[in-house]
């Protein structure tokens, strides 16, 4: 037969759109001919599949005229991810293997010009939408994809070193034999990944800071963002590198959603299953390397950063239209990548913490340290954060520089676990209440679920009037003080947890 299909998946955002490549031999003048909206990478295969089959001591039709098409023709495929498919249509459509017996198998690999298989970007969100849409194939990967896709429950995946050991698994002499028995080259893959305890750092590693450390078990129970400010070499940067070990364990869910990213990212390691991410990008990231895009749309930092956290340190220094582009992803949890050509939807529900410091030499109000800067310095150096951006973060918390004194004598604080015990106990309050943390809480959901005491009301309104607050800056005020509400145990938000909440709320210091 000189007509072959055989199936595959093309990545458009965290979508793995079915794709069909078509392979037809037709008797005319050589050529190979790859048609279907094909990006360089892919239209590159032409070579690389034409070396690997003849290295691997197949026969290449080169007395033919090859069509490759790889349908939908209006979808965009990249990548080296069709090698493989298109090697076995080839095949196939020559007779050296059974086209029959391809049906049942998706297949993604790029293929080096010996033959062997190379791992590709995205097996995981492979897997993932076979998952979702309840169909039932087996999906054929090279090593590393194959492991990362087996994560899902239930997939079948097997895992092929070379382009014959695919070839031989489906040749025809074995089209009414049983199974083959797994070998070296093919075999089943199983997910071996594990919850076990990760190694974060630990917050007893930073001495003093109780104020700070108190804002970051806040923010973890309620999943809250945070702005921390403080003279250089206070323990800004400390601090938040070990805020990720505060927060509950990964569910499965939110371990594949989050790996799934990373596998388009090319960052995915089996080693860090279920540990939450930190991205912490340099303040020169362009606003595209924040929140993603180009062609195809790519995830960025607030993506990759999903159900993790994302560290903006000495944050005014980044650009403006990067920063800028936090806004809605912090209200939605969501980025939509909107191009001429195509949209893509990414996940990103993250964490943010930024560090800054109150002033450019970064001594504004410190005591150990004059302040060197004028107010016209102060004042422009803060207003690199526009007020939209700084009333869509939760907790602004002042850290202090340490005594010598202090920081050499003083005892280690509480671990990392202590603190997250406290943490997860108040998330599963808030969860086993209203469905979502306190933090995800919208419209009437406040109203319903927030249980405010009349006196924390009446305290609230007369001090968001005189604060001139806005009205998210109330409603993220109300969600804080519920945090505090359920770290303590309690049934309604009171006075105390209200006013606690208040001093999260305090605008930058400035120059006298």
């Amino acid at each position: 037969m000189s007509l072959s299909l055989v199936q595959s998946r093309a990545l458009l955002g965290l979508e793995a759109a079915a794709v069909t490549v078509e392979v037809h031999l037709a008797n005319g003048l050589p050529s190979f001919t790859l048609v279907g909206l094909a990006d360089v990478e892919v239209k590159e295969a032409r070579e690389r599949v034409r070396s690997a089959i003849q290295n691997s001591g197949l026969e290449f039709p080169h007395n033919k005229r090859i069509t490759v098409n790889l349908a939908p023709a209006d979808l965009p495929k990249d990548s080296g991810r069709f090698d493989l498919p298109i090697a076995l249509g080839i095949l196939a459509a020559s007779g050296q293997i059974d086209g029959a017996r391809l049906t049942g198998h998706e297949f993604a690999g790029e293929l080096s010009l010996s033959g062997e298989l190379r791992s590709v970007r995205g097996a995981l969100a492979m897997s993932l939408a076979l998952h979702a849409g309840h169909i039932v194939t087996q999906l054929v990967l090279p090593p590393d994809s194959a492991e990362e896709a087996a994560l899902v429950p239930d997939a079948q995946v097997y895992r092929a070193n070379h382009l014959l050991d695919v070839v031989q698994h489906f040749l025809p002499q074995l089209a009414d034999a049983g199974t083959p028995e797994p070998s070296p080259g093919w075999s089943r893959v199983t997910a071996k990944a594990q919850f076990t305890a990760q190694q974060y750092l630990d917050m007893a590693d930073v001495k003093g800071q109780s104020g700070a450390k108190r804002a970051l078990e806040i923010a973890a129970a309620g999943g809250h963002s945070l702005l921390l400010t403080g003279p250089p070499g206070s323990g800004k940067s400390m601090l938040a590198h070990r805020f990720a070990g505060l927060l509950p364990p990964m569910t499965t869910d939110e371990a594949l959603q989050s790996a799934a990213v990373a596998s388009l990212g090319g960052r995915f390691s089996l080693a860090r299953w279920a540990e939450r991410p930190t991205c912490s990008p340099h303040h020169t990231a362009s606003a595209v390397a924040l929140v993603g895009g180009g062609s195809p749309p790519r995830p960025g930092e607030i993506s990759l950063a999903h159900h993790g956290v994302l560290f903006l340190d000495e944050m005014p220094e980044f650009p403006r239209a990067a920063l800028e582009a936090l806004r809605e992803p912090l209200e939605s949890g969501t980025i939509t990548i909107s191009r001429a050509a195509q949209r893509s939807e990414f996940p990103a529900r993250f964490q943010l913490i930024g560090a800054m410091n109150p002033c450019p030499c970064g001594y504004l109000g410190s005591v150990q340290k004059a302040c060197r800067c004028t107010p016209d310095q102060v004042a422009r150096y803060q207003s690199k954060l526009s007020g939209p951006l700084v009333d869509r973060i939760d907790l602004h918390v002042e850290v202090p520089a340490l005594a010598a004194a202090d920081l050499l004598h003083a005892r280690p604080g509480e671990s990392s676990a202590t603190i997250r015990e406290r943490c997860t106990a108040a998330r599963s309050r808030a969860m086993t209440r209203q469905g979502k943390v306190n933090h995800a809480l919208q419209g009437r959901e406040i109203d319903d679920f927030l249980l405010l005491d009349e006196a924390a009301a009446k305290f609230l309104n007369v001090a968001a009037v005189r604060l001139g607050w806005s009205a998210r800056s109330t409603h993220r005020a109300l969600k804080v003080a519920r945090t505090i509400a359920d770290l303590a145990g309690a049934h309604s938000t009171q006075v105390t947890h209200v006013a606690e909440a208040m001093q999260y709320r305090r605008a930058l210091r400035v120059a006298n």
